[in-house]
């Protein structure tokens, strides 16, 4: 499945364009829609599915779980849902997650309730270092066990609870430890509560909201959810829109690049997923939303941006659980800002798909910009847009698709010379990202 290797290369900066895009399918639905239709009754149908590795080794695992998921065409895909509990694997078998952590917490999450589970779990280099501990220890509560004792880390083997019962949990930033209890509470017996202190991405709950004997939402102080386990649940029919994070990047190329216009069709603006977009119009992004819709209870439409003269970025902790995903890109943009921008309440980069804080300050460096961070915050000491075709950039393989991708960008405006080790990663979540770049009119060279 792994795609073969490749550097990219750049020195040339990009020109002002003035294009319509689209942007690769959204990973987080995608995924969650291969998955829920595998546990939901009957035929599930889910349409412009992201075709990135992640998503793929989603469908790999779900047929190595005894579903049958025929491909109809291009992301166009019927899930024949086995039902709750009905998984099955061979004792010992191996399910290989990739570079996914998403997969590998929710599809934890399903197994660890589901009976007669004993499975070998692991993950790519950069999978295999990331902690797994707070969702051991929820799956624990479960009645899962993971083996060897007190190693938080895949390879991992876990043996599902014998006797579920339903949990209640106090929710943080992660929306995938809260999808991994919604997916072992509907397994479980009884009733399992998730009150949540901040909102997470809830897209996990958009696609269940259907199913109205299961799933109960209440939007008091603080948003609770109830799971009555042990019912069937109905088929899903989805028709996944364009990916928030994979636009931000375009949005950020497109605001720093002189004379600069894009429109980006049917994309989702899930209001736990628009952190960046929000960080952005509060420093004079010219960012707007038209054409706006909703679909499979989610929110959706097109971005028009302009470039435009930006202040410097101002995130305060609200911000980390609805712009995850898009901080790499920020301190590009507060790097090619000028002034100080700072970050707070970011601690929990260290634990993506690198040390994002630490990687993307060594990157900053290397053209001469300072930084400064603690555990939780960082400050960028921005230069405003500058030449920086004298330096170099060297990326090594990080297994880090947003790391890369952050990097092209920076590059394509500052005229740096970058080399960009095992570009493929990118895969996992825009195979799109290097097809678009090239009709924006960016000049990059690609090498094996």
């Amino acid at each position: 499945m792994a795609k073969r290797s490749f550097n990219v290369l750049l020195n040339k900066k990009i020109s002002s364009f003035n294009k319509i895009i689209n942007v690769d399918p959204d990973k987080s639905i995608s995924i969650r829609s291969i998955l829920i239709g595998s546990i939901s009754q009957n035929i599930s149908t889910a349409k412009n599915v992201l075709e990135s590795l992640d998503v793929k080794s989603a469908i790999s695992c779900c047929r190595k779980l005894g579903v049958k998921i025929n491909k109809i065409n291009h992301g166009h895909y019927k899930i024949y849902g086995r039902g709750l509990g009905s998984l099955f694997i061979k004792k010992n078998s191996v399910l290989n997650f990739g570079n996914s952590g998403t997969l590998a917490r929710l599809l934890i999450g399903i197994l660890a309730t589901t009976p007669d589970i004993d499975v070998k779990l692991k993950g790519d280099h950069s999978l295999n270092k990331r902690s797994m501990k707070k969702l051991i220890y929820l799956m624990n509560s479960f009645g899962a066990n993971f083996f060897p004792k007190n190693k938080f880390t895949f390879p991992l083997k876990m043996v599902s609870s014998k006797f579920p019962i339903g949990i209640k949990y106090i929710a943080g930033v992660s929306a995938q430890l809260k999808s991994a209890v919604i997916l072992a509470g509907l397994n479980s017996f009884g009733k399992t509560e998730i009150i949540e202190n901040e909102k997470s991405r809830d897209h996990t709950e958009n696609i269940l909201i259907n199913n109205k004997k299961v799933i109960k939402i209440k939007e008091r102080e603080n948003k609770t959810i109830e799971l009555l386990g042990k019912k069937q649940l109905k088929p899903i029919v989805i028709d996944v829109p364009g990916d928030p994070s994979s636009a931000a990047f375009f949005v950020s190329l497109t605001l720093l690049c002189k004379n600069s216009m894009i429109k980006i069709k049917n994309v989702g603006m899930n209001p736990t997923r628009m952190g960046f977009y929000k960080i952005l119009k509060g420093q004079n992004a010219n960012i707007k939303f038209s054409n706006l819709k909703k679909m499979n209870n989610e929110i959706c439409g097109d971005i028009i941006v302009k470039n435009c003269k930006l202040k410097p970025i101002k995130a305060s902790k609200k911000y980390y659980v609805n712009a995850t995903d898009e901080y790499p890109i920020l301190f590009v943009i507060a790097a090619l800002t000028n002034g100080t921008s700072i970050f707070k309440g970011i601690s929990d980069l260290a634990n993506k798909e690198s040390n994002r804080i630490k990687e993307m300050q060594k990157v900053l460096a290397q053209i001469g910009v300072k930084t400064f961070s603690t555990k939780n915050d960082l400050k960028i000491y921005g230069k405003g847009i500058f030449d920086a075709s004298d330096k170099k950039i060297n990326i090594p393989n990080l297994g880090d698709h947003r790391i890369c991708m952050s990097s092209f960008i920076l590059a394509l405006i500052t005229g740096v010379r970058l080399k960009i080790n095992n570009f493929e990663t990118v895969y996992t979540s825009s195979p799109s990202f290097l097809k678009i770049m090239k009709k924006l009119g960016a000049k990059f060279e690609t090498k094996k």
